[in-house]
């Protein structure tokens, strides 16, 4: 597999309930957002980006990325942001054969991401890989084929569970591991849900 040809979607649809609602992406964090960090991260790694999240896509123009809704259901988690990502690579850029999926809250996300995910993935075979670390598989980031854009399609009209890992269940997939990060030393997928999780962000930015 070849970074070229893959897609990065950065999944900020969700409702931040545990946050008390709004955007966490885009919470002030001195000067940075975690939104700021993961596309900072992401434009190492792949050639274009895409943005999943639903209302008004206004509040995201300061990054300048396509932003792409959930194409079904309202707020239908992760699994329709990721269908989001397949549906806009189909109508728009023909020569992507897969999307990679981030979450916009877990700002120290691996640089090595979107190679490590394509050095385990054939190229022609519908394999979906997902990252692990610490023994824990997330499977929001992850490398799906746009090949799989009518059977997810058809999973989530259906009614069938919106928990990734039970669509991913249908089909091949791999798994690849991921250390600490090393300039925080922190668990690479650790994510922002409630407000004392921005408070470890901060300080994990903070110059050592």
């Amino acid at each position: 597999m070849s970074a070229d040809r893959v897609l990065g979607c950065i999944l900020a649809g969700g409702q931040s309930r545990r946050m008390g609602g709004g955007d966490k992406s885009l919470m002030d964090l001195g000067g940075k957002t975690m939104l700021d960090m993961v596309v900072e991260r992401f434009r190492q790694q792949v050639p274009e980006i895409i943005l999943n999240a639903n209302g008004d896509p206004g509040r995201f123009s300061p990054f300048g990325l396509p932003v792409v809704a959930d194409p079904v259901g309202e707020f239908a988690g992760p699994l329709a942001g990721i269908l989001a990502g397949l549906s806009y690579a189909r109508a728009n850029r023909p020569g992507i054969t897969h999307v990679v999926s981030v979450a916009g809250d877990t700002p120290f996300f691996p640089v090595t991401l979107v190679k490590h995910l394509c050095s385990v993935t054939p190229s022609r075979e519908p394999v979906i890989a997902l990252a692990s670390s610490s023994d824990r598989l997330h499977p929001v980031f992850g490398l799906w084929p746009v090949a799989l854009y009518e059977d997810l399609h058809d999973w989530l009209t259906s009614g069938q569970s919106g928990k990734v890992l039970a669509f991913v269940d249908r089909h091949d997939s791999v798994e690849v591991s991921f250390s600490t990060d090393p300039a925080t030393g922190m668990d690479p997928f650790f994510n922002a849900n409630r407000p004392e999780d921005l408070a470890k962000v901060q300080e994990a930015m903070s110059p050592r």
